[in-house]
């Protein structure tokens, strides 16, 4: 059985993604389930200083990206499973795009695209991304909370969930407590998933986000919508740093990402723990090849 290709990028070369994805690529393990393809710089005893952020790093971490990206839209991959990028870094490069999920959308084409944090346990999918805190009641708009829901209800039943038991959480303290501690869930989340439910999506809320991650971890709901980032990574590092995975939503083709940054500190000294990269790679091959059917068959 011909085994899914999975192109795995190296991320920033001064951090310790070239190390995580070279380990994850030769690993016994991983080459059982999928035929890995690195992309990108891993020369160390290059241009590139270690543990610095610079334009160089940024502009090499962004063309391995293009070249994997390409490679699967036309076919000659079949998923891309990427180790993490330097945002200051890509900023120094030029490049407008704040991360991973912003550029992929670009560069395939897709309207609608949501990160989603995956683990055993507990799956987050997030209503924004990197945007600063003050800025998310501006981004948290009804269409966009609806556009998050579908995708999550049209794409969970790849992860093993036919009938997705969703949840909103609430933007504010207590879902808003009624207005008392601000209005954003009852005037924007709460219309949303309404209108959500009107189209027969499982979904509930906003409810209040200080209990709503304990009940889906006791199993309650298949996925929570998370209104901002650290609202919805904060509970899934908690319960499985190392071991989530980043999938992107709504994309044409497969891609899955590790759980953490780039970890400058560390970086070339050899002690980098590459287990999310390979819980990266194995649920691309997964994705890539649903049922066991291989993916270049398909």
């Amino acid at each position: 059985m011909t085994l899914p290709r999975i192109g795995v990028t190296v991320g920033d070369p001064a951090g310790i993604g070239p190390e995580i994805a070279e380990r994850a690529a030769d690993d016994e393990a991983i080459r059982a389930v999928c035929t890995p393809i690195l992309y990108g710089v891993r020369d160390r005893g290059g241009p590139v200083p270690v543990g610095v952020a610079s334009a160089a790093a940024g502009r090499s971490a962004y063309d391995a990206v293009v070249a994997a990206t390409g490679d699967a839209v036309a076919g000659r991959i079949d998923a891309v499973a990427t180790a993490p990028i330097n945002k200051a870094a890509w900023a120094m490069a030029g490049l407008p795009w704040r991360g991973h999920t912003e550029l992929l959308a670009e560069l395939t084409g897709a309207r609608r695209v949501a990160m989603m944090f995956h683990a055993e346990r507990l799956r987050v999918v997030l209503a924004t991304t990197h945007v600063p805190l003050a800025e998310v009641p501006r981004r948290l708009t009804r269409e966009r909370i609806e556009e998050v829901v579908g995708l999550a209800h049209d794409e969970l039943p790849r992860f093993g969930c036919p009938r997705p038991r969703l949840a909103v959480a609430g933007l504010n303290p207590h879902a808003g407590e009624g207005g008392l501690l601000g209005e954003e869930d009852d005037r924007v989340v709460r219309p949303a998933v309404e209108a959500c439910r009107a189209r027969g999506i499982a979904v509930a809320g906003p409810e209040p986000a200080d209990t709503l991650f304990v009940r889906a971890l006791r199993g309650a709901f298949d996925a929570v919508i998370a209104c901002y980032h650290d609202q919805g990574l904060i509970p899934v590092k908690l319960v499985a740093f190392g071991q989530a995975v980043n999938v992107t939503l709504g994309l044409p083709i497969v891609r899955t990402s590790v759980d953490h940054g780039t970890a400058y500190d560390i970086a070339g000294q050899g002690v980098a723990d590459p287990s999310s990269m390979m819980a990266a790679v194995r649920l691309a091959a997964t994705l890539a090849a649903p049922a066991g059917r291989p993916a270049s068959d398909r």
